[in-house]
């Protein structure tokens, strides 16, 4: 049969948009085909689009499995905004609505059914299942059913146990946002897919800015940030609960309208002040990384680390829930060196995956340090950052992308093998039992106990940098660990160590060229509310916020961000105008096109 002619339809009156972004329409037709797929699409390009659309032309009903509760309701409101039948199923729902939902999907009511994975194993779910027709198992997250990805979720391992308990196989699809090629053969392994179609379409953000911001002090420059964006939605990410209270408590102080959330806080609270947050109640959430994965809240317009995450694919994951609307955003990290050690620290004492050997949680253990060092590695290069990211998961980025701090920043190149030969030799001198602050200390020749009690004030690479600054000789060792030149221990008081290729440069035989910092901090940062017809755009705001408070849903299920930008760029007066604009279908047209019709219209009028 040929869905053409469906699947544009659907695409234009359900989620209003002309046409398909990359990839999403190869994933849609191998799944109207009946092949298995696994998508790997960056967060805000459209992955859930490639399976509901397949899932809305399908006969029967399509259950997406999904992690988080958060995740399915934001997931659901969208849908049956848009005019879509859907639901979920997970603990929040009583015994009551679970029936209801139960009912409803054996009398055929719903497309879609949103499912936690622990659901999946219970027998009154899986009796459902096999008295109805299931079309599509769509999973969603799939990274989680990988032991080498960060989010690995043993629940997820008995999602193909489900799908092979029905009576009729339904074709599967997989879908993250994040996943290096050992998540992709497990996630093919341990979801049993058969011949898969599997697509990468590629991890840049090109609306995202990236930059990193190394600072003293944190909280001062922490809010001088959220203050030169105020009136933006934005996300902070802290390392620990202690963190979290801290910066949140601050910002209340100084005006802001800030909410945490945490495990430590009650469900209650973390329910509260999260729909406080997506109903943009509340600006800014503080927050660990136990919030956001999965939140759909599309005008997040910036995303700030207030600590430096434990590897680049959890930073990837929650730096793009800025954005997610395609308009430009930020993604700030502000890093310090002790955020490495507390990183290690937390590491250490994660508690070991009981469905693993010995030998497999050492390997683990491993990786977990090799990404840490990856993280740190960005946080110090003078490399394009995004470049940097890309090539991490695999891709080449040619030349700077002008998008993110380093690319902006006055760099350059230089040849910095004699002062890399001077770290080197100050490294071996002090017999490789030293960090980076010591080897930093006697390099600029500081006047330290330490240092004399050592003895090390006679060495001769005492004071032999004294000339340069510390965060420039910070930036040769980098350079140097970077290139694997030198190496850095685990651990609570990691050393600097010689690796095989140390005695290489020190002897002259390789030289070692990097990219060096001339100014701090960089000239620029991205404009993320740079909008045409500003008062156009604020009273579209407007009008959709009261539209949504009525109806009780978050802003964005009305129309996203960049819908209101794009109306108030083009500013349409006619139905077919209005319907040209991406992101307004069929129902919405109904719903609320002559409410907005009529903003631009006297806007237009009084100009």
């Amino acid at each position: 049969m040929n869905y053409d002619k469906e699947k544009n339809r659907i695409l234009k009156d359900v989620f209003g948009h002309e046409s398909f972004r990359a990839g999403q329409e190869i994933i849609v037709d191998n799944l109207l085909a009946g092949r298995d797929v696994v998508c790997i699409m960056p967060t805000g390009a459209g992955k859930s689009m490639c399976y509901q659309i397949p899932a809305l032309i399908m006969p029967g009903v399509t259950i997406v499995v999904s992690p988080l509760i958060s995740l399915m309701q934001d997931q659901v409101l969208s849908l049956v905004g848009a005019g879509v039948a859907a639901a979920y199923v997970n603990s929040s729902l009583s015994f009551s609505q679970y029936r209801t939902v139960i009912d409803r999907m054996q009398q055929g009511k719903y497309k879609l059914v949103y499912v936690a994975p622990e659901r999946l194993s219970t027998d009154d779910f899986l009796r459902i299942c096999k008295s109805i027709d299931i079309s599509m198992v769509a999973v969603d997250e799939s990274h989680c059913v990988s032991q080498w990805g960060q989010d690995f979720r043993p629940s997820y391992l008995t999602i193909s146990d489900f799908i092979d308990a029905l009576p009729k196989r339904p074709v599967v699809g997989a879908f993250t946002a994040t996943a290096t090629e050992n998540v992709k053969r497990d996630i093919v392994k341990y979801l049993r897919l058969r011949d898969p179609e599997s697509l990468t379409t590629g991890f840049d953000r090109p609306n995202l800015f990236f930059s990193v911001i190394s600072t003293k002090n944190k909280l001062e420059h922490l809010l001088a940030l959220v203050n030169e964006r105020r009136g933006s939605s934005g996300i902070i990410y802290c390392m620990s609960r202690k963190n979290v209270e801290k910066v949140c408590d601050m910002l209340n102080r100084n005006g802001i309208s800030a909410v945490r959330y945490h495990a430590g806080l009650d469900e209650q609270e973390r329910k509260k002040n999260q729909e406080d947050f997506v109903y943009d109640r509340a600006l800014v959430m503080v927050a660990t990384n136990a919030f956001g994965m999965g939140i759909d809240k599309s005008n997040v317009a910036y995303v700030i680390h207030y600590n430096m995450p434990s590897c680049i694919e959890n930073y990837y994951q929650e730096a793009g829930r800025a954005g997610r609307d395609g308009s430009e955003a930020e993604c700030i990290l502000m890093y310090a060196p002790s955020d490495v050690r507390a990183a290690e620290f937390i590491t250490r004492l994660s508690e070991p995956n009981e469905q693993m050997t010995e030998a497999e949680q050492m390997i683990v253990r491993h990786r977990d340090e090799v990404r840490l060092k990856k993280m740190t590695f960005y946080c110090t290069t003078g490399e394009c950052l995004r470049g940097f990211m890309l090539k991490y998961f695999g891709e080449k980025y040619p030349g700077s992308c002008g998008k993110c701090s380093n690319c902006i920043n006055n760099y350059e190149k230089k040849d910095i093998t004699v002062d890399s030969q001077k770290v080197l030799s100050c490294v071996a001198r002090t017999r490789q039992k030293y960090g980076v602050k010591m080897i930093t200390d006697i390099l600029k020749g500081k006047n330290d106990d330490r240092i004399t009690s050592l003895g090390f004030d006679k060495l001769s690479t005492y004071g032999i940098m004294k000339e340069s600054s510390e965060s420039y000789i910070r930036s040769v060792i980098n350079a140097l660990l970077l290139k694997e030149f030198l190496q850095q221990t685990a651990g609570e008081y990691p050393v600097l160590r010689f690796t095989p290729t140390s005695e290489l440069v020190l002897k002259g035989e390789a030289s070692v060229k990097s990219r060096i910092l001339i100014e701090k901090q960089p000239k620029r940062t991205a404009k993320s509310n740079n909008v045409e017809n500003p008062e156009l755009y604020e009273r579209l705001r407007e009008l959709r916020k009261n539209i949504a408070s009525s109806a009780s849903v978050p802003a964005y299920v009305v129309f996203t961000d960049a819908t209101l930008k794009e109306m108030s760029r083009l500013m349409p007066t006619t139905a077919e105008e209005f319907a040209g604009i991406s992101g307004v279908g069929r129902v919405k047209i109904q719903k609320y096109g002559e409410q907005f019709l009529a903003q631009i219209r006297d806007y237009k009028n009084k100009k």
